[in-house]
């Protein structure tokens, strides 16, 4: 409860124009979810199919579906907070959405109703049905109003219950500190700037920058060689000077530089 009231109180601290839209894109994002969980769990097909497919998958790919649907959701918070570049695509597959909004429930009911999963396989769906259909009815009246708080509640803490999922489900080394390189769209899109003035180091080759040569620009405003940089963004994201994160391509990478991106602004509107 204590991430989630930090991240609610610097999102509350928003301009209203920007809440108001952040709680718009949230409350249809959510409303579409439910329409097609719903959907899965009214149909025997729908629901034996994303069934099926989650059985298929390894516990490293379940951790990856679960780190594509948190990457979306840190998109739509972090992107009222601090619009960042670009980030991986989100989910297309409807097949991919299905079994991660199953999957997410089937945890939720593991955690708070074990009882509905202890049935023959053949109950699970009409349980889950039960159990979803009482969760709307709870949720209904709190979203008549359009409560800011009523409505990122849930979101936030779904947004926390997925990253510690993906962390607790990981098995493929995918714990904070480990290197990924930039994302070439990210790299691609670097700026060239001039020097126009002497004594300036690049810290990477420790040679000086010549007047007049064009250099790379980070989004920090640290600059560097061409010829020195980009051997090291393609290994790593971050900046050598001041550890900046810049887009990657790496599912567990971006959603560690976009926690980052939310926790500090957090401390920030809390002014920690």
């Amino acid at each position: 409860m204590e991430e989630t009231a930090t991240i609610l109180a610097a999102l509350s601290a928003l301009p209203p124009p920007h809440l108001s839209d952040l709680i718009h894109s949230i409350a249809s994002v959510v409303h579409h979810h439910h329409l097609r969980l719903a959907s899965i769990l009214s149909s025997q097909s729908l629901f034996s199919l994303a069934l099926h497919y989650l059985h298929s998958l390894s516990l490293p790919q379940k951790s990856l579906l679960i780190g594509r649907h948190l990457l979306s959701s840190l998109h739509i918070l972090t992107r009222h907070l601090k619009p960042p570049p670009p980030p991986l695509s989100a989910l297309t597959r409807q097949r991919d959405l299905d079994a991660v909004l199953l999957l997410l429930l089937f945890c939720d009911a593991h955690q708070h109703h074990p009882q509905a999963l202890e049935t023959p396989v053949c109950d699970w769906r009409r349980n889950l049905s039960r159990l979803f259909s009482e969760k709307l009815l709870g949720m209904s009246s709190t979203f008549i109003g359009e409560c800011s708080a009523a409505i990122l509640i849930p979101y936030i803490e779904m947004v926390i219950r997925c990253r510690r999922l993906v962390g607790s489900m990981d098995c493929g080394g995918g714990k904070g500190g480990r290197e990924v390189a930039a994302s070439r769209a990210a790299v691609v899109a670097l700026p060239r700037v001039e020097v126009r003035a002497g004594g300036r180091e690049c810290v990477i080759c420790k040679e000086e920058m010549r007047v007049g040569r064009d250099v790379c620009e980070l989004p920090c405003q640290h600059v560097f060689h061409w010829n020195c940089i980009l051997p090291w963004l393609s290994k790593r994201n971050t900046c050598p000077c001041c550890r900046f994160r810049l887009p990657s391509d790496d599912v567990l990478g971006e959603i560690q530089r976009l926690w980052e991106v939310l926790v500090k602004t957090c401390g920030a509107e809390l002014g920690d």
